[in-house]
C-alpha cells in the first residue's frame, strides 16, 4: 500500500544540454526537453512531453556529446528552438496537466531547474513560469528513506533493487528511470514534497 500524497500529478523532468568533455560551454543550451505526467495515485504515466531543441549559440554538437547522450546532429538539426518548445510545453501544461491542478516537478538533482532552465529562458528573454520555481530533487526522498545521499541515479537504482532502463544520459529514458525511483519510495510510504524553491 502506497503513502497516499496531496498531488494529483508528478511531472517528471531531466534535461540534456550541450556539452564538452572537462570544460564549460558558455552558454550551455538545452537540446532535450523531456517531461512526464505521473499519476501520484497510481504512478503510472499518462502523458509525455518530449522534443529535441536546436542549439542556437553552439549549434554543432561536440562528438563528446554525442557520445554521452546519444543525441545527434540529425536530432538538434530537425528540431525547433528553444523559445518555440517552451511554448509547446507551456501549451501542454496548459492543456494535458492542468494549471488548476495539483502537481509536483521532481528531478535527479537541483540543476534542471535551478540553473539550467533560468539560464536558458535569461537568453531569450522569457520568464520562468511559476511553476517551474519548486519541485522535489528525489536524491532528497531517497537520502530521508534510506539514510544515504548519493550523488546520482545509478546509486539510488541499486540501493532499490532497480535495473537502469534504455539509453544512459538520455533524457526520456532517465525520467523513466527516476518515475520507477519515485514508485518504489512510495512503497517504502515517503511522502514526497518540494525540496527547493526559487524565487
Amino acid at each position: 500500500m502506497k503513502k497516499v500524497q496531496r498531488y494529483d500529478y508528478f511531472l517528471v523532468l531531466d534535461f540534456e544540454a550541450t556539452c564538452e568533455n572537462e570544460k564549460k560551454m558558455n552558454p550551455q543550451e538545452i537540446i532535450e526537453f523531456p517531461v512526464l505526467k505521473v499519476n501520484a495515485q497510481t504512478y503510472e504515466i499518462e502523458d509525455t512531453f518530449q522534443q529535441f531543441v536546436q542549439p542556437e549559440y553552439h549549434p554543432k554538437l561536440t562528438r563528446f556529446c554525442t557520445e554521452l547522450t546519444s543525441i545527434t546532429q540529425e536530432d538538434v538539426n530537425s528540431a525547433k528552438i528553444f523559445k518555440e518548445v517552451f511554448e509547446d510545453f507551456r501549451h501542454w501544461m496548459e492543456e494535458k496537466v492542468g494549471l488548476d491542478k495539483r502537481f509536483l516537478f521532481v528531478t535527479c538533482g537541483d540543476w534542471d531547474l535551478k540553473t539550467m532552465l533560468p539560464s536558458q529562458c535569461a537568453l531569450h528573454n522569457i520568464p520562468v513560469p511559476p511553476y517551474c520555481k519548486s519541485w522535489l530533487n528525489i536524491k532528497k526522498s531517497y537520502a530521508i528513506k534510506k539514510g544515504d545521499y548519493v550523488k546520482g541515479m545509478y546509486p539510488m537504482l541499486d540501493g532499490l533493487n532497480l535495473q537502469y532502463f534504455g539509453i544512459p544520459h538520455r533524457g526520456i529514458d532517465d525520467c523513466k528511470n527516476i518515475v520507477n525511483i519515485l514508485r518504489a519510495l512510495a512503497d517504502l510510504q515517503c511522502e514526497f514534497l518540494p525540496t527547493y524553491y526559487t524565487e
